[in-house]
């Protein structure tokens, strides 16, 4: 259910409806819109009394949400879901184009430094690096852990960028919210259920890649059950899917950014590095991205990608990086956006 208050309804009207949507033994979740606030309702498992909810004072209407995925619909909240980062300008889900980029894996304190330096005068305003890697062999590199995130956070310090790391079990989410900006599920852990609640207890941004064969009613409600717990601020990720093709890492399916448009509020990036899983086609899939309507692209970047511990084929050098952000400067128009350049190369050094 949802209940629509009036354009002129007041903090405490609204406020009072929630209250009354608590005391039926339900949960509130108010969204505020540019116009109006509506109030999504969960907990429910049949019809509730409209009535009792029509006649209180500030109600312009109450909507029944017929989707599974209630709180991500557009039926709830018709505009684009913006996610703001105190201090900065940076933004994802707004006209401009939010570019998360970086190495797979933070190596060492060098080696994140150095491209964060770089990727930051090229324009970047988001920073990626793993500090927990999950891996398909228990063998191969797992991340340096604890070390990573603080090495991450002095790199926020110096360059100003936005930190987006994932976690990966209950114990590195709690550190991840700590030091992170944004805290990403991957695409291994799109349906670990009690990850996403944990995760939308912390009241930090959340960012979903895509499971591996995963629809988009998966895939939303996945963002359902983060948003359940109160946490609205969720980011969706295409990286791609697992398909009969052999020419490439993965498919990576852009058709799903026009019906995650359609759908929901959520803002949806791209990530065209684990989509591909090659460099040379990196490029071109994040133009094609950007031109299908992507709010972002989240790209692996390594200025010696041949010695990386792990990604290092799907990894763009940084002058790739500044070549690929003049291209999507140039597309940015034709599709109504905008590419802020982050800060300035004297400002990164």
């Amino acid at each position: 259910m949802l209940v629509v208050m009036k354009a002129q309804a007041s903090p405490e009207e609204i406020q009072a409806v929630c209250k009354h949507i608590e005391q039926l033994g339900f949960r509130a979740h108010p969204l505020p819109g540019a116009q109006r606030t509506a109030i999504g309702i969960t907990g429910n498992q049949g019809e509730v009394d409209r009535g009792n909810l029509e006649e209180l004072s500030g109600v312009a209407e109450v909507i029944r949400v017929s989707k599974a995925y209630k709180l991500a619909s557009r039926d709830v909240k018709e505009e684009d879901t913006i996610i703001r980062f105190a201090g900065t300008d940076a933004a994802i889900g707004d006209r401009s184009l939010a570019i998360i980029a970086g190495p797979c894996s933070v190596e060492s304190r060098e080696q994140a430094f150095s491209i964060a330096e770089q990727v930051a005068a090229s324009g970047a305003q988001f920073f990626r690096g793993g500090a927990y890697k999950p891996r398909t062999s228990p063998y191969a590199f797992q991340g340096l852990g604890l070390d990573a995130l603080k090495i991450l956070s002095e790199i926020r310090e110096k360059f100003g960028l936005r930190i987006v790391t994932e976690a990966i079990d209950s114990q590195s989410l709690e550190l991840v919210a700590e030091w992170a900006d944004v805290i990403q599920i991957g695409a291994r852990n799109m349906q670990n259920f009690s990850l996403l609640k944990h995760a939308g207890r912390l009241r930090k941004p959340v960012m979903i890649k895509r499971g591996l064969s995963a629809t988009l009613e998966e895939f939303l409600m996945a963002a359902e059950y983060v948003m359940s717990e109160g946490n609205y601020q969720v980011i969706l990720c295409e990286r791609g899917v697992r398909t009969f093709a052999d020419h490439a890492r993965n498919t990576l399916d852009l058709s799903i950014i026009p019906a995650v448009r359609r759908l929901s509020h959520l803002p949806i990036l791209v990530d065209p590095s684990h989509a591909t899983g090659k460099r040379d086609s990196v490029l071109p899939m994040a133009r094609a991205a950007v031109a299908s309507g992507a709010d972002g692209i989240l790209v692996e970047v390594h200025d010696h990608p041949e010695m990386a511990l792990s990604d290092g084929p799907q990894s763009i050098y940084p002058i790739q990086f500044a070549r690929m952000m003049d291209e999507l400067e140039q597309i940015a128009p034709v599709v109504a956006r905008t590419l802020p350049r982050g800060i300035s190369a004297e400002a990164a050094k």
